[in-house]
């Protein structure tokens, strides 16, 4: 079964259990699955499918860190519910190590010696760890074993 096809599911069972949160989340989530195949043009597969959630969770943790220095448990409490529901349809990325492997290789690959080579390398290694590892940290290793 596809994530849309997963999410669609959820959000019935959910409308059955009367469970407003997580169906206000998915519902969210499937709006905008629609607005990216709209974008798009065609229906997403699952790969493009993960990168819209993970925009969506990303968003997410933006919001969180806002509301905590503001100070703000009242919502606070809301976004982490959502956070965590989100994070249940991303698969496991990969861990720092097996990132720091792979760029190692693309790395050696290219040829790259400073940080003047980091849109190559980054250029090869993203397509390679779509949808599998967040950019954020990619783009730090990279920058960590290109500056030595």
């Amino acid at each position: 079964m596809g994530l849309k096809q997963q999410l669609q599911e959820d959000l019935r069972e959910a409308l059955r259990a009367r469970d407003g949160r997580r169906k206000s989340v998915i519902r969210m989530a499937l709006a905008e699955i629609v607005n990216a195949e709209i974008e798009h043009g065609s229906e997403l597969d699952d790969v493009n499918l993960v990168a819209v959630l993970q925009k969506e969770v990303r968003r997410r943790q933006d919001t969180i860190a806002e509301l905590r220095q503001a100070d703000r448990p009242d919502k606070l409490a809301k976004e982490e519910t959502e956070l965590e529901i989100l994070k249940g349809y991303l698969p496991k990325f990969l861990s720092r190590e097996e990132i720091t492997e792979e760029a190692r290789r693309v790395i050696a690959e290219i040829g790259a010696t400073g940080m003047g080579q980091m849109g190559p390398v980054m250029g090869q290694l993203m397509p390679k760890l779509k949808g599998r590892a967040d950019g954020r940290l990619v783009n730090k290793v990279v920058r960590e074993l290109l500056a030595g």
